[in-house]
């Protein structure tokens, strides 16, 4: 693969979360039984006209200000015309020539296969709107497909960037960080396993120094990052032993099947002209006053580069640290509440914890961290018994344990189990010096390989200390009392 160059661009269907759909009032809510929520405009019956959803148009406005895009004062909604069994209109109410979002783009950062940091601003070609069409079943019928028509008219946030990718790992840093972006922005859930937030990947690959792009092949629906991966990196092999055995890539779409990881063709790729787009004349031109602009730029949340700076800045955390926080909005904003309580001198305590102990719990019961049993409150209070020396952190974790087990909203929750369980730090410097003298004593070989100069020796002493101790003594401490002990 040496020559070879590979060329990515992503299409990425975002769902916007409104709570109905683009050009009717019906529920986009998940899970409901088929269709229920499909309305006469839906169903494409004789005589309804549609309506367009004014939360749609400001979360694609919002979208547009955050990657710096220019946001359309005038665009056009099109029929994009095509026979499928779940689309009961016959066409796909989309925009074409003049798409509400023009431009922008994003910065991505991601490791290469030699595990190096790389960098690169992905441009954006477009974001338009469109309506989702429904969905066709196959499992639950013998020999025949059922259509459900809950998804027809689902307000979709179409984006598009141009082709500057150049390997699977960077296309899945992209589509990580949008995915960060629109669910931080508050316009999309971001959930894709329902279908909220789905890929389509153009792959093609060129020999190494070409200008010419090579045939493209669309892989669609990708509803994982890992999928994402894996579909691209078959497509890319595929396509070079295709052309090195003197073969010729021909242009299509096609499906990923992760159960075998492989592509296979699902049909040609149609060209623009193939839809025969007209403007909808049933739609007027969708006009953008600059109040409206302004009025939705007002009310922008910290966008995760700028909260990203701030750490950095305000709180003198690493450029990793301040990235892994503002991972999610939900993240940062439970680290901050933290640092609220313990202060800022202690924000790298806090964030050692909050991507530490917090996530590991998290990600073993496989919740989010708006669902944790502990409060941002409630750690912070943990936390600031380390800080005081009130208790140690092998003991903040075992009170972390406890918390977690047996929810409690009440931050004093913490004072009351040390006090319960007698978990505080020794602070007699007497009480430390007996049990440092008994320790030495009985482990004169310990004590023996630490004078020849074995450092693994003095660990050991400690930990026989800590031991001792139940854990109760400042490892900082026992540290510095030892070593004098020893001489």
């Amino acid at each position: 693969m040496a020559q070879w160059e590979v060329v990515i661009g992503l299409e990425t269907h975002a769902q916007l979360s409104t709570q109905s759909k683009i050009f009717s009032g019906s529920s986009t809510a998940f899970g409901a039984s088929p269709n229920t929520q499909a309305s006469p405009v839906d169903l494409a019956l004789p005589g309804v006209l549609p309506v367009l959803n004014r939360g749609a148009v400001e979360r694609a406005i919002r979208f547009g200000l955050a990657v710096g895009a220019t946001v359309s004062e005038r665009s056009i909604f099109a029929r994009k015309n095509y026979f499928y069994p779940d689309l009961p209109k016959g066409y796909q109410i989309s925009q074409y020539e003049i798409p509400v979002v023009v431009g922008g783009g994003l910065q991505v950062h991601w490791l290469d296969a030699q595990q190096r940091a790389q960098s690169r601003f992905v441009h954006l070609t477009r974001a338009h709107l469109e309506e989702d069409a429904g969905k066709s079943l196959h499992e639950d019928f013998a020999g025949a497909s059922g259509i459900d028509l809950n998804r027809a008219g689902t307000p979709l946030l179409e984006i598009v960037t141009e082709p500057d990718m150049r390997s699977s790992r960077e296309a899945v840093a992209y589509a990580k960080a949008l995915h960060t972006l629109v669910t931080w922005l508050g316009i999309c859930d971001g959930n894709m396993q329902e279908g909220s937030f789905r890929c389509d990947a153009n792959v093609s690959v060129r020999p190494i120094g070409a200008e010419k792009f090579g045939t493209r092949c669309e892989i669609k629906n990708l509803n994982s990052f890992r999928f994402l991966q894996q579909a691209i990196d078959y497509e890319v092999r595929r396509q070079i032993e295709l052309i090195e055995d003197g073969g010729r890539v021909v242009q299509e779409t096609r499906l990923y099947d992760p159960d075998r990881d492989e592509t296979r063709s699902m049909r040609s790729k149609e060209d623009a002209q193939d839809y025969r787009y007209f403007p909808d004349p049933d739609l007027p031109t969708l006009v953008i006053e600059p109040s409206w602009i302004e009025e939705v730029r007002a009310a922008m949340p910290e966008l995760p580069v700028a909260m990203q700076e701030r750490f950095a800045r305000d709180y003198g955390l690493s450029a990793a640290d301040a990235q892994g926080l503002v991972s999610s909005r939900a993240d940062a904003d439970y680290f901050e509440q933290v640092v609220k309580v313990i202060g800022p001198a202690q924000a790298k305590l806090a964030a050692n914890w909050v991507m530490g102990e917090l996530s590991a719990a998290l990600n073993r019961q496989g919740i989010e961290i708006t669902a944790a049993p502990i409060p941002p409150a409630m750690l912070g209070s943990l936390l600031q018994r380390i800080v005081d020396g009130t208790i140690s952190g092998k003991i903040a974790k075992d009170i972390f344990g406890q918390l977690w087990a047996t929810p409690n909203t009440d931050p004093a929750a913490v004072d009351s189990i040390i006090e319960a369980q007698g978990l505080k730090q020794m602070r007699d410097d007497g009480a430390l010096t007996a049990i440092i003298a008994q320790v030495l004593q009985d482990n004169p070989k310990s004590v023996e390989e630490f004078r020849a100069g074995k450092d693994k020796a003095f660990n050991a002493l400690v930990g026989q200390v800590m031991k001792a101790s139940k854990g109760k003594a400042n490892p900082q401490q026992v540290n510095e009392m030892l070593k004098a002990a020893l001489g």
